[in-house]
This record gives structure tokens, sequence and C-alpha cells, in this order.
């Protein structure tokens, strides 16, 4: 379990908040043993963060310890430089920009607004978007903006300070967002089960079609806790708790545009073990690399081609080489989406119309045959469950969408895996190789003796009573224990 520490100047400064042992003087973190040091997480709330004051000397000590702390050595240097934020934020969207505008009078100088955020956090719910943006890129608890009307509004400046600047009003807004952004300080010890891990579990609670249920999320929870991990459930707001754990699950959809990324991103940087990893997510979650990647390395898979908008002779091209029915696809789509079957040259042609909107790239694809899709999982370089997802009755994929949102699915069979045809399970780890050593589930059709890779997905479905039908409880115990022994080995470093 990492530790949360408070770095004030003197303990009068922690006077208006309540009493912890995880707050400490500069003087005594200074004489603090480096017990864990690199399990140890630090919020420097010293008065002054200039050059060689002691709130710099607390975020250099801490780095130095290899601990993580907020304010960085770097965050602090780019506030001393203007130059970095006196620009036009593209954040001010018109919500943000007519506050501004209305209170910009209140100030004695008519054109200035000055505000102040704690952990990305601000009272005014206009400024939260711009507010948020400004934590990720300088993380700061205490962070005092003043936006200036010149043609338009821009930062003028920007400085840190410490909880003895603040009012009383103030204070209480700080003390909501600290408790927001780590609630271990507040934590009492007694009872609680001692973990030697904690690991970030990312989800997305408004998302339809999920990897995974919330029973699923529960019982990767309870097989964490039986290894001594512990597992707490995170959405996009957290981006900036990242550095509290020693590693990110992430159980959201993923895709490259998109925030899922940007956690795997930032978590790798901060030295934590991550499923999915970036570079999985940038391999799989594109059609056509993944296409192109298989290809090249001789993977089996369906005759495919690759077509550009611009290319005139696209539909020719589909004919000539694949014939009907044909497959097309956005490189992008996921659970069975932006993928459309055309049986004849007309529905080939306002299929890619539609696809060429969306995309500058479109898949096509040779149409086989199946009443199922082989879906193989496999972690770290071996096949921990076998599925077969049939298709929707009447259809032609395991998914079928209709409106108002509503998806249909096939039935599912979910076998061990010493039960599956060896070709499916080598052709499964032959694809995966080039992907990473992470979590994957790769889909495959079988017809008679062909075997073909559909595609690799980053971020497998594990629903409880579907993937887990056949080892149960083991199957989640595996994954953590994957976990478990990546994080072992990195402390070891």
């Amino acid at each position: 379990m990492s530790r949360l520490l408070i770095v004030v100047d003197h303990q009068k400064d922690w006077a208006p908040f309540f009493p912890s042992d995880d707050v400490l003087t500069f003087d005594q973190y200074l004489n603090l043993p480096h017990r864990e040091s690199n399990r140890t997480r630090v919020i420097n709330l010293c008065q002054s963060a200039r050059y060689l004051s002691r709130g710099y000397y607390c975020s250099l000590l801490a780095e130095a310890r290899r601990q993580k702390v907020v304010p960085s050595v770097a965050t602090l240097n780019d506030l001393s430089r203007k130059g970095l934020f006196s620009l036009e934020l593209s954040e001010l969207d018109s919500q943000a920009l007519d506050w501004l505008d209305k209170h910009a009078g209140a100030e004695p100088a008519a054109d200035k607004v000055r505000v102040r955020t704690y952990f990305g956090r601000i009272p005014q719910s206009e400024l939260q978007r711009v507010s948020r943006s400004l934590f990720e890129r300088f993380p700061c608890p205490i962070l005092e903006v003043v936006f200036r009307r010149r043609r338009t509004w821009q930062i003028d400046s920007m400085k840190p300070l410490s909880p003895a600047d603040l009012t009383d009003a103030e204070e209480d807004a700080f003390a909501e967002s600290l408790d927001r952004f780590s609630r271990v300080i507040w934590r009492k010890p007694r009872g609680r089960k001692h973990y030697r891990y904690d690991l970030a579990m990312l989800v997305n609670p408004e998302e339809s079609l999920p990897p995974s249920d919330g029973v699923a999320l529960e019982r990767f929870t309870k097989a964490g806790s039986k290894l001594g991990i512990h597992v707490e459930q995170i959405t996009k707001r957290d981006y900036s708790r990242l550095p509290e754990y020693d590693g990110l699950f992430i159980r959201e959809t993923t895709a490259i545009d998109h925030h899922t990324y940007r956690f795997a991103r930032k978590a790798e940087a901060e030295g934590l073990v991550v499923i999915d990893d970036p570079v999985s997510i940038l391999r799989c979650t594109n059609k056509v690399f993944l296409a192109d990647l298989l290809k090249h390395n001789k993977v089996p898979t369906p005759r495919t081609l690759i077509l550009s908008r611009d290319q005139k002779d696209a539909v020719e091209q589909i004919v000539g080489q694949i014939g009907f029915p044909v497959v097309v696809k956005i490189p992008d789509g996921s659970f069975s989406r932006g993928v459309i079957k055309a049986e004849d040259e007309p529905a080939l042609r306002r299929a890619l119309a539609g696809l060429f909107r969306q995309s500058a790239l479109v898949l096509a694809q040779e149409y086989l045959y199946t009443d199922y899709d082989w879906r193989i999982g496999v972690l770290g370089g071996r096949a921990i469950y076998a599925c077969k997802y049939f298709m929707v009755k009447g259809h032609w994929q395991i998914y079928q969408h209709g409106g108002n949102q509503q998806v249909d699915s096939g039935d599912f069979e979910t076998l061990p895996t010493y039960e599956t045809p060896r070709k499916v399970i080598q052709a499964a780890l032959n694809a995966t190789k080039l992907i990473g050593n992470g979590l994957y589930g790769v889909d495959i059709k079988q017809a008679g003796n062909r075997i073909a890779v559909i595609e690799v997905n980053d971020n497998p479905s594990i629903d409880a009573g579907v993937e887990d039908r056949f080892l149960g409880g083991e199957l989640y115990s595996l994954i953590m224990q994957e976990f478990l022994v990546r994080m072992e080995a990195r402390r070891r470093r």
C-alpha cells in the first residue's frame, strides 16, 4: 500500500483542518527515513515555491527519493516561466468566456479576473473545464490563475499557493478537493486490511457495452484482494490521481482519440503496470494497421483490401479480387459497429459512400460464413479462455444494432483451452506476439480446415457467466496474478 504525505512549513499551517499523522513539517520531512521511498506520494503545500525556497527543496528532495510529488520540480519551473502559459486557451468555451466577461467588472482592473483552483477543481462551474486542463498540464494543489482580456481572454499569470493564503470559504473548497483527490489520508488504519499494491481499474458507468459487467468488476476486486492488491474503480475524472497507484487496468472500451489512450500513456510514463498498454491500444484499435501487420507476418486472415477515399477503382478492385458477398468496415469500429456486408455492387457502392464519410480509409474483407466466431483470450503470451460466439438468429454478426440503441447478441459456448482446436489456439498466439504481452481477445473464423484471424482486441470482453463460464473465479485470479508478478518485478528494479 502506498503512503501519502502532506508537507507544510509549520504545523500551524494545517490548523484549520483535521489533524493527521500524514501531515509533516518541512523539517520533519527533511529528516524522514528513506523507508519505502518509491512507494510514497507527497503533496507539497509549503508557502513559497521560488527557486531554492523550502517549497522548491521539498519537491526536489521528493524526486531525489524517487517519490511522486505534486507539484513536481518541472511544474514549479514551468510556472516560473510566463511564456509557457501566456497564450489563448482552446478550453475557454462560450460558457467560460461569458462568465469571465460578466465578472471582469468586479475586479479593480476591468480587464482582469482572478480565480483559485484546488487540485484541478474550481467553485466556478463555468471554468471547470479549463481548471481541469490546467491541472493536467501543471499539477499543483492550489493554483491562482489571473485571466486578462486583450483581443480575447488569455492567462496572464499563474502561481502556486499554500493553505496559509486561503480565506475561510476557500479553506472549505480546498479541503473538499483534497478529500476528492486522495481520500487515503482520511481513512483510519484500524480494521483495514494491509495491501501490498494499489490497482486502478478504469471504468465508465455510462457505457452501454462495457468490456466487463458489474459482477465481473466485483470479481476482479475480490481476486485482487486475495493477492494483496487493492483494486479501486476510477473514471475519466481521476486522471490526475494515477500516480497514487501501482497499476492501471482499463475496463472501458479503448480508442486512440480518447481518454483511455491518454490514461494508458500517462500511467506508463508514471511507471505503472498497464493493461491495456498504449502500444497495444495503438496496434489493435485501428484495423488498417492490424490488417497490414497480420498480412506481412503471414498470419492467416481473410482476403483483405485497404481502400482510400480518393481511389477511383475501389469497387472494381473489390469485385475483381474479393467478390461478393464482401464485408466493408471502418478502421476503428467495435462491437460490430461500422461493419457492413454488401451482397452486390449497388449495395457495395452505398456502403463505401457511407463509410468514406467517416474515414479516409476503409477495409474490404472476404466474407467467410460460419455459425460462430472463436474468441481466444490471451494473457502474457498464453491462452487463458476460449469462447464460441454464435451469430444473432437471422443475422450474420454476433451483435445486431437496432433502433433506440438496442443491441442483440447471439448465444455463446465457453470451452477449456485444451478442448479448443490446436490450430485455433496457435493462430491466436501468433497474432498476439505481433502486438505485445498484454491481455487480448483474438477473433478467429474456422471454416473446415481453414483458420482466419479476423482481428485482435486489446480490451476483450470478460463478463460474468460468459468468458468465465468454465474457469469461474480462477479467470479473474489469473489476471490479477499477472498484475502481481509485473508489479513485483517493477518494484525490484
